[in-house]
């Protein structure tokens, strides 16, 4: 068969950034959420390299009004003299940095020492995948500027006048074209800059937010992972005070380890190499583990401590209630794999564990009481794992159904090739025997799981061992337990899905187990093995169409649908003419839907009208980046003469200040309406319209027919207006009538038909892959919501109380 078509001219190359952009996810991992904050990650890293280089110790991250963000330092800045390379043809060096993959400093050890970004595809591939980006850099004394648009330069490097001191600020906007979403989250960004601000010990990290009110924070730790461990263990109740802390030099490897031990029975200890966090450890965390159990057993008999027992501290036992930071640097480190998941550099290995010895034996000298404390857990732990020993061996899997019986209410399934197997984790036995009868048995097993399970937060091992829930699912998964233990090689089922009800129960079971995994499981939800389903909430009908729901969104889809089926939108006012595309006219829709809900609530809170909010969402970014740079008159154009009369802090606090001169403020009124301008300019819903502010597309222009499509009504008008809105609302209300709509609160509720079309079928169910992105994070959650002590948590209730939209009592 020829191959027809197929030419050198379907042979494309992409030059430059057009490969970032045509596959970024490549480059940045994805362009949801985690991407689109993976490009500051990015800019910030080359800055944190500059201090580790010990040209830099202060970094400001701010995100702008319009969703834009400036990343400034004070190192170097980046080199602007001419590149001498012929390929090149003389371009600025900051050109080349910008627009070339693979360029930079970190290809050799004379610009930086140690680096944690060695691709040299980090700025490049911000700047391929940014609608806009400035480059700022002040060196030798002058200030250098070049701006970019989607990755090509606007113009030539320019010499904007004379600088003090040196450095770099690159501002960028992501591309809405390329990023699903284009707002970012402040608390994300902040978690990464705390932590690399506790790695970097003295490093001054800013993080301003001009989207809101609130102060800039200020992230500098001189204690560097010292504090970081007392940060971690704010929430746990300390064995001893001090942080035990050690750093030294060796071959060329720096090294840093902080711990200190909690009453808690799980280990919390994140590793670093050059501010990279490894979840999957390496040579370096091998080392510290090795180092902590030997000291720990050298000193207990040297002490006398363990004469009585009979046994030895066991790495597990010498962990539990562990918090810890290793951090190396390494001038040429190796990662397995792209991801720099783990550490492989095995000179790495020795360095640490011989620093860990040599630190932790001096510190027990001196320390006798903490090492005495520190012993005795250890000892503890130790006599718990013994009494707990027969209940492991016999909860390691021997067969496909294991002879304890603990796994006789598994349903298994008939395939043995793990990576095609799942395990529904099911609440109750109803819901359970729905399941059985609607799973697929060939590769669907299903395990009932009766009441609440344990909460392992608060449990050590022998009690968790003797919980018959938990140890049904462990023999289930048959990989083991512990996060030394746990062997995903073992694992039965790629694939481990949580189905519980949408109610208080089901939410509890499933973090009950969330807190199971998360602690005895780790590499579960590394791996990416952990799932939660998602049942739907609604199941409608309309004739002989039915749909289940989860969303708003999917039952605005089914009206669409019913109504589009006998009729067709047309744009202009000739009712024979081509229907529009139900996908653009939805999402036209919608668009129009949230920009008006957002105005709205301008208008509500702010007291903006529409004609003022077009006028201002119209000015220059330079504008409404810095209201104060806007004139009185320009205030009084954009917001009337009411809104403007005061325009500055001075004035505000002379306008505030009664006639009789005691200093008591007038009514809170008049600060609003005097502040408006400076309030709105700050606020969320201005942003997020910044953000969407290009015009809405849609095939054609108003009117808007809605025209019957039947064969005795063929071209009858139904409906027609100039508003979108209106014709959202005109379609919503004809596809209501005859509609019915069940609602299912638990799973017990439906069928085993219904159950396995809408949540187990792979072809129709909806799955929420379980991922920690910040694991320290989500410890500290852990330990606030499910671990021992009452007063974090009531906080935490009191804290998050008013975000609560639906409670369900």
């Amino acid at each position: 068969m020829a191959n027809t078509g197929y030419t050198g001219d379907s042979i494309q190359v992409l030059e430059g950034l057009q490969a970032v952009r045509k596959r970024p996810a490549m480059y940045i991992g994805d362009t949801s959420f985690r991407g689109l904050h993976h490009l500051v990650y990015e800019v910030v890293d080359n800055s944190i390299d500059e201090a580790l280089a010990g040209h830099c110790d202060q970094i400001k991250v701010t995100i702008h009004i319009d969703n834009s963000v400036s990343v400034e330092d004070n190192g170097r800045g980046i080199p602007v003299d001419k590149m001498r390379d012929p390929k090149y043809r003389n371009k600025s060096a900051l050109e080349i940095v910008m627009t070339v993959l693979h360029s930079g400093g970190k290809f050799d050890n004379s610009s930086y020492k140690v680096s944690g970004g060695l691709h040299g595809v980090g700025v490049s591939c911000v700047n391929a995948l940014s609608k806009w980006l400035e480059v700022e850099v002040r060196r030798d004394g002058l200030v250098w500027f070049m701006t970019f648009e989607r990755g090509a330069p606007k113009g030539p490097i320019e010499q904007k006048g004379r600088a003090r001191g040196s450095g770099t600020k690159i501002t960028f906007l992501p591309d809405s074209d390329i990023f699903e979403e284009t707002v970012y989250n402040s608390e994300t960004l902040i978690l990464r800059l705390r932590e690399l601000a506790f790695l970097n010990k003295g490093v001054k990290i800013v993080f301003e937010d001009e989207r809101n009110d609130e102060e800039a924070i200020v992230m500098q730790h001189k204690g560097g992972i010292a504090e970081y461990v007392q940060w971690l263990n704010r929430n746990k109740e300390a064995l001893h005070r001090k942080v035990i802390y050690m750093e030294a030099e060796r071959d060329k490897t720096e090294v840093e380890v902080a711990l200190q031990y909690t009453g808690a029975y799980t280990e919390t200890t994140f590793s670093f190499a050059n501010n990279i966090n490894t979840h999957e450890g390496g040579t370096h965390l091998s080392g510290f583990r090795a180092a902590l159990t030997k000291s720990l057993n050298d000193y207990a008999k040297k002490s006398g401590m363990a004469k009585k027992e009979s046994f030895s501290i066991s790495g597990d036992d010498s962990r539990e209630g562990l918090t810890a930071i290793v951090s190396v640097r390494v001038s040429q480190p190796q990662f397995e794999g792209q991801t720099k998941m783990k550490l492989g550099n095995s000179e790495v290995q020795g360095i640490v564990n011989s620093l860990v010895y040599e630190g932790l034996q001096n510190f027990f000298e001196e320390n006798p009481p903490i090492a005495k404390r520190i012993i005795e857990k250890s000892v503890e732990a130790a006599r718990a794992r013994e009494a707990a020993r027969k209940a492991r061996d016999m909860t390691r899997r021997k067969s496909a159904l294991d002879s304890i019986g603990q796994a006789a209410k598994l349903a298994d399934c008939s395939e043995r090739d793990p990576a095609l197997c799942e395990l529904f984790i099911v609440e109750g036995d109803s819901a359970g025997g729905s399941a059985k009868q609607g799973r697929d048995r060939r590769f669907q097993a299903i395990l009932p799981l009766r009441g609440k399970v344990l909460n392992v937060e608060r449990a050590r091992e022998d009690k968790m061992l003797g919980n018959n829930e938990i140890r049904s699912l462990i023999v289930s998964l048959g990989a083991g337990f512990g996060k030394d233990d746990f062997d995903t090689a073992k694992l039965r089922y790629h694939k481990v899905i949580i189905m519980t009800d949408a109610d208080v129960d089901g939410a509890h079971i499933r973090t009950l187990l969330l807190t199971n995994f998360f602690r005895q499981m780790p590499e579960l939800i590394r791996r990416g093995h952990l799932y939660i389903a998602q049942p739907p909430l609604y199941q409608i009908r309309k004739g002989k169409k039915s749909r289940y729901v989860n969303t708003e969104a999917e039952f605005e889809d089914f009206l669409f649908e019913s109504v589009l089926e006998s009729a067709k939108a047309v744009s202009g006012s000739d009712p024979a003419g081509p229907a529009v595309l139900q996908k653009p006219l939805l999402r036209a829709i919608r668009a129009t839907h949230d920009r008006e809900r957002m105005i709205s609530r301008v208008h509500r809170v702010y007291g903006v009208d529409r004609e003022a909010l077009t006028r201002c969402l119209a000015l220059p970014r330079e504008k409404y980046v810095t209201t104060e740079s806007l004139s009185p008159t320009e205030l009084r154009e954009l917001f009337g003469d009411g809104a403007a009369d005061v325009i500055n802090t001075a004035e505000v606090q002379t306008e505030l200040m009664d006639g009789n001169g005691n200093g008591k403020p007038k009514a809170p009124a008049i600060r609003l309406k005097s502040q408006i301008d400076l309030a709105f300019f700050k606020s969320h819903e201005f942003s997020a319209l910044l953000s969407h502010n290009e015009p809405i597309t849609l095939a054609g222009e108003p009117p808007f027919l809605v025209v019957a499509t039947g064969e005795k009504t063929e071209k009858e008008i139904l409906f027609q207006t100039d508003s979108l809105l209106a014709l959202r609302d005109f379609i919503m209300e004809t596809g209501r009538k005859g509609l019915f709509v069940q609602r299912y609160k638990g799973l017990g509720e439906m069928n085993s038909e219904q159950l396995a079309e809408t949540t187990m079928d792979p072809q129709k169910r909806v799955l929420l892959q379980v991922m920690a992105e910040d694991e320290a994070a989500a410890d500290n959650i852990f330990t606030v919501l499910m671990g021992e002590l009452v007063e974090p948590r009531k906080d935490f209730i009191e804290k998050h109380a008013p975000e609560v939209q639906n409670l369900d009592i």
